[in-house]
């Protein structure tokens, strides 16, 4: 559905979508509800439309490690310099992570497909620009633009879900999928970047997302439902995400770069300094605004809290595991790339084929139970790493590691998104989604930051003290895997505390389209 904006001062809110550009008001006309409840719809079309937000969201996900095979090539072909190589990587992690709840919010104000479909867009154009990149700073560029596309989209394809799906077993099916998609998309990305470097061209891990999102936005207008709020009376709280934004990019970049320059450097304390005035603005503000950004009231269901928690030492310790194992493989084993991107399809596969007995025992006996059971499996996974030798064999010492840590990504990521959404009321379905993103991916920059500086404090002082190489190199990598071991275990104080076995909500009704703030967009 199309919409007018007005930016005249003056007009009633009776005249429909107005802002207010010295106040950043913005007042939206209720709207008749005339046509059925997303919830209401055959679940043959619910299942149709979850397949297109599914493709989308592995594409983001993939799109994080797809250019890890391919740097040496892109550098050699583009003329970077040994610093600005890693930012091609970076740039799309660091918008992506720091846009995720900017990009929940405009979803749920401005219409979940909506923000889809724009998201979308501006991920294949980015993606095409990738492809067609001839120098370095363009490439850069281009891959921090996608990374804001696939933070605006990401969120507005979970809350989508989340409205498609009553809370209970089909909701908890669906999630089950979306697990298991974020658990492989990482090995997929790296064996599809080296295999596709290695056979047609470094251009093509880029140019294969454009096919893929132009069909989805092709598909989503006809199959993907629309919901939106109505109130009567709305602001955009334009500081808020200004500050909350900026705080993050900046957070994030501090922590991934926090190895580099030392914890300690200037530009690193800097960095955090200006990171932690943003963020204190913006708590400032969300206190304070009428319609915040993120109403700080949301973490006083406990259930989120810990669930938000979790996922954030989920991705301390599992993302950064997936970096400290793929270093290990690379720099002490000599394995290739796409080796390592083949070896993390134990981790893969273990999660996928779990994935339906996890959705099934938080179907029967909560999210709680089998959140901790998903992290202990993750927290032993990586513990049992840190037996790893100078002269390992992947038979004999990392198999083992990467199938029970995989095992538990399919125990832990399910369960934290469903408790992440649980008892939400369905106006804020975009802000939990990109809040739970958000904390995965910060807590997955600060892992691999703290894993990065415990191997190389490590390995240094093994250097200094007569140790080879290789053996150095192995020390401090399991230095960083016990750090990375105690992360999440961690959790588990977080989970037993904090999550519920059902969240109570008297905001929500059973039927989650039926609530007066949201409406399908197809009523007009």
């Amino acid at each position: 559905m199309a919409f007018a904006a007005s930016l005249t001062r003056g007009r009633s809110a009776s005249d429909g979508f107005t802002v207010h550009a010295g106040s950043t008001r913005i007042n939206r006309k209720e709207h008749d509800v005339n046509s059925k409840p997303i919830t209401t719809s055959p679940m043959v079309h619910r299942w149709r439309a979850f397949g297109v937000l599914a493709v989308a969201y592995f594409m983001t996900v993939v799109d994080l490690t797809i250019v890890n095979t391919a740097l040496p090539t892109i550098g050699r072909d583009l003329h970077f310099s040994a610093t600005n190589l890693q930012w091609v990587a970076t740039a799309y992690a660091l918008t992506f992570g720091g846009f995720l709840l900017l990009g929940g919010r405009a979803a749920d104000l401005l219409g979940r497909r909506r923000v889809l479909m724009a998201g979308l867009g501006v991920f294949s154009a980015a993606s095409l620009a990738c492809a067609l990149a001839t120098g370095d700073g363009f490439l850069i560029g281009a891959r921090a633009v996608q990374g804001i596309g696939a933070a605006v989209m990401l969120p507005a394809a979970l809350s989508i879900v989340m409205n498609m799906f009553e809370e209970g077993a089909q909701r908890n099916k669906a999630l089950g999928i979306w697990g298991a998609l974020a658990a492989s998309g990482a090995t997929v990305g790296l064996v599809a970047g080296g295999l596709l470097t290695r056979y047609v061209g470094w251009q093509y891990i880029f140019y294969l997302n454009v096919p893929i999102a132009v069909a989805a936005l092709l598909l989503a207008p006809r199959i993907v439902p629309e919901s939106r709020l109505t109130t009567t009376r709305r602001r955009f709280d334009a500081f808020g995400g200004l500050t909350g934004t900026g705080g993050l990019v900046l957070l994030v970049y501090a922590i991934s770069q926090a190895p580099r320059y030392g914890w300690g450097g200037t530009r690193t304390v800097a960095v955090l300094a200006a990171a932690a005035a943003l963020l204190a603005a913006f708590v400032v503000i969300e206190r304070r605004v009428e319609s915040p950004l993120l109403p700080l009231e949301i973490f006083r269901r406990r259930t989120l809290t810990g669930a938000n928690t979790a996922g954030l030492l989920l991705g301390g310790s599992f993302y950064a595991f997936f970096f400290v194992g793929t270093l290990y493989m690379q720099q002490v084993l000599h394995y290739s790339a796409l080796q390592s991107g083949v070896a993390w399809l134990a981790a893969s596969v273990t999660s996928v084929a779990l994935a339906g007995l996890s959705q099934y025992l938080v179907t029967r006996i909560g999210p709680k139970v089998v959140m901790a059971i998903g992290m202990t499996l993750i927290g032993a996974g990586v513990l049992w790493a840190t037996q790893v030798p100078v002269h390992g064999h992947y038979i004999g010492n990392l198999l083992g590691p990467f199938a029970v840590a995989g095992a538990g990504t399919a125990f832990a990521f399910i369960p934290i998104s469903i408790a992440g959404l649980a008892g939400v009321e369905e106006h804020r379905a975009g802000l939990a989604s990109g809040l739970l993103n958000t904390s995965q991916n910060l807590g997955g920059a600060i892992g691999i930051a703290i894993a990065s500086s415990v191997a190389a404090t490590h390995t240094e002082a093994l250097l200094h003290a007569g140790h080879t190489v290789p053996a150095a190199l192995t020390g401090g990598f399991q230095h960083a895997l016990w750090a990375l071991g105690a992360i999440a275990l961690i959790a588990l104080p977080a989970i037993f505390t904090l999550v519920r076995r059902n969240e109570p909500s008297d905001a929500r009704r059973k039927t989650p389209m039926h609530e007066p703030q949201l409406a399908p967009a197809s009523a007009n």
